[in-house]
């Protein structure tokens, strides 16, 4: 945040921060004035000026671009000297997601990340939540041949995450689990073996890594949240279908937090419920699927 100076202050600012611009890009009065077409004398008063008076918008605007920094910087308004774009280029991108288990990025940003609490609403039930019988029944007919070298290098992935001493919460809508457990929607087909070595799969992931592995279920009727995963105070990343697109701007950061802890706040199983729903329902459909 930038403090409140004075009138003669702030012209005194933007004659050092001009002078500055000029010799971080090289750019000679004569030069400068023939950019933003006017005369080598009005270049030379802006620098040597001891009034309070500052130049008017036209001139500074066009000294902040022929210099490649922001207005706001010249004028004292803002610490960040980049323009606008560059703010906007450096704060958020735009990746390709691909359809498979192996995303260099995405691992790229957890290990950058390491240390800190990662929150995560994912697209469906998390890789790093699922058994080798899901993945292959999920990614092979994808992937092909490479599904099984895919899946090897998942299970790494989930290895390091587990020692990269970092919280992991987790929040999902409840209708997720149902349709795994049920085999309904995304799951439609997954046989009922498959079915309950995964949620055994899970109850053993959360009873082996709780309180550093938190599930959260919420009820999308009440809330929504797109796929996104938030790296501490590092990045927030959200998932599109194709692409990640992913946000460094602290501010925002902190908004997509907010809306996480809502989530979290909201559920209506926390983290402790959720060994216990997973065991009623892992009960419920072994009972139904019991012959009469």
């Amino acid at each position: 945040m930038t403090e409140k100076v004075d009138k003669r202050d702030r012209a005194a600012q933007f004659r050092l921060r001009l002078a500055r611009a000029m010799e971080n890009r090289h750019v000679s009065q004569s030069a400068l004035a023939r950019s933003i077409a006017v005369d080598r004398s009005t270049v030379s008063q802006l620098l040597t000026d001891s009034g309070a008076r500052l130049p008017n918008a036209h001139v500074v605007g066009s000294c902040a671009s022929a210099l490649g920094v922001s207005a706001d910087w010249l004028l004292s308004l803002s610490d960040r000297p980049e323009s606008a774009a560059e703010l906007l280029a450096s704060s958020l991108t735009l990746t390709k997601a691909p359809r498979a288990l192996v995303d260099e990025r995405i691992f790229e940003w957890h290990r950058e990340a390491a240390g800190y609490k990662v929150r995560y609403v994912p697209a469906n039930m998390p890789d790093m939540l699922k058994t080798r019988a899901v993945l292959e029944w999920e990614y092979a007919p994808h992937l092909g041949r490479t599904a099984d070298q895919a899946i090897g290098a998942s299970a790494d992935r989930l290895e390091w995450m587990r020692s990269a001493q970092s919280d992991y919460e987790i929040a999902m809508p409840l209708y997720e689990i149902h349709s795994l457990v049920h085999a309904t929607g995304y799951y439609e087909g997954l046989s009922l073996d498959n079915r309950l070595d995964q949620i055994d799969h899970m109850l053993e992931l959360c009873e082996q890594l709780y309180p550093r592995l938190r599930v959260y279920l919420f009820d999308a009727k009440r809330l929504y949240s797109a796929p996104m995963t938030i790296f501490g105070p590092m990045l927030c990343a959200f998932y599109t279908g194709g692409h990640y697109m992913a946000f460094r701007d602290r501010n925002r950061i902190e908004v997509f937090t907010h809306h996480f802890d809502t989530l979290v706040r909201e559920a209506d199983m926390t983290a402790r419920d959720f060994p216990a729903h997973l065991r009623r329902l892992r009960q419920k459909i072994f009972t139904e699927a019991k012959p009469k």
